[in-house]
């Protein structure tokens, strides 16, 4: 006879039924251990010791699992393929160890994800043993509960009364929370400037530099408007207007430069403005509609033939 463990009476029945006459599955109805509610159960300074007591409602199915255990040929363990579900089956086996009533009864492992006789029956033809790293992470999950919970608690439900109890989850949280709220309140203002200089190379090649930096005394002081050039001179850039701010920016700043697209040339633009100025007249109206200034000499438009249209004005 093989004795199966599962977590709940209703899979225990489905599952028993999918085995057959061989088997007989027990329900551990969840965890069969715990920490008990005191001081002491973890001792970090003993390797991270823990103390379990086994529940007391679940004292008695350890008891039938026991006895059941005595005659069987072998043991498996079906619990959840959880993290929880790895560390009930390593519980019981550890209580059916202290009750040495396993002697040489192989014990195997195994894991389905759905209550179906196909994957149950594929789930027994690949046994395992336990894992060990999840029950290392369930023993590390359940000291930091009961470290954190029992140094957080009590303050907890001094300083808020009604409070339940306070955990690693919910302290992690509050800490993130106040650390958030203290960046907040050291928060200082700082007024800053944005400085953006256009640049132009001898290949008719334009940029822009972002020179900023934080506004400080030194260069609220130093710093004064650039005055307009005059009517007739050469324009020039506002990089070239500054020197004493463009150095000081270059040397705390960095420059981060764009191109912009080149610039038309001066014979281009002429034929725009005279195209925009003289426009083609409509064959359809019969009239020009470009208006020519009274002091140049009337010429015919660039575009219109004076033989096609009748309109224009012949030179």
């Amino acid at each position: 006879m093989n004795i199966v463990i599962v977590e709940s009476p209703a899979k225990a029945k489905t599952v028993n039924k999918y085995l057959g006459s061989g088997y007989r599955v027990f329900a551990s109805y969840g965890h069969v251990r715990d920490l008990p509610s005191k001081n002491g159960s973890v001792l970090p300074d003993n390797d991270f010791e823990m103390l379990w007591d086994v529940d007391p409602k679940a004292a008695k199915r350890l008891s039938e699992i026991a006895q059941a255990v005595k005659g069987a040929d072998k043991l498996i363990l079906a619990t959840d393929p959880d993290r929880e579900g790895e560390a009930i089956s390593w519980h019981v086996l550890q209580v059916l160890d202290r009750k040495k009533v396993l002697g040489k009864i192989p014990v195997e492992r195994v894991v389905f994800n759905a209550v179906t006789k196909e994957a149950v029956l594929e789930a027994m033809r690949h046994p395992r043993e336990i894992d060990g790293p999840l029950v290392n992470a369930y023993l590390a999950r359940r000291a930091l509960d009961y470290l954190v919970g029992f140094t957080l608690s009590p303050v907890l439900w001094r300083k808020l009364p009604g409070a339940r109890s306070a955990g690693r989850v919910q302290s992690v949280a509050l800490r993130l929370v106040c650390d958030r709220e203290l960046e907040i309140e050291k928060f200082k203002t700082q007024e800053y400037w944005s400085i953006i200089a256009e640049l132009a190379t001898g290949k008719a090649e334009t940029f822009q530099a972002d020179l900023s930096r934080p506004k400080t005394r030194s260069s609220r002081s130093s710093t004064s408007p650039t005055k307009r050039p005059p009517s007739g001179s050469k324009p020039r850039s506002k990089a070239a207007a500054s020197p004493s701010a463009t150095s000081r920016a270059n040397r705390s700043a960095a420059i981060r430069l764009r191109p912009s697209p080149p610039r038309r040339s001066s014979k281009r633009r002429r034929a725009n403005s005279a195209s925009r100025r003289a426009r083609p007249c409509s064959s359809r109206s019969g009239s020009m509609r470009a208006s020519i200034s009274a002091a140049r000499p009337k010429v015919s438009s660039p575009i219109c033939e004076p033989t096609a249209c009748k309109s224009c004005p012949k030179p």
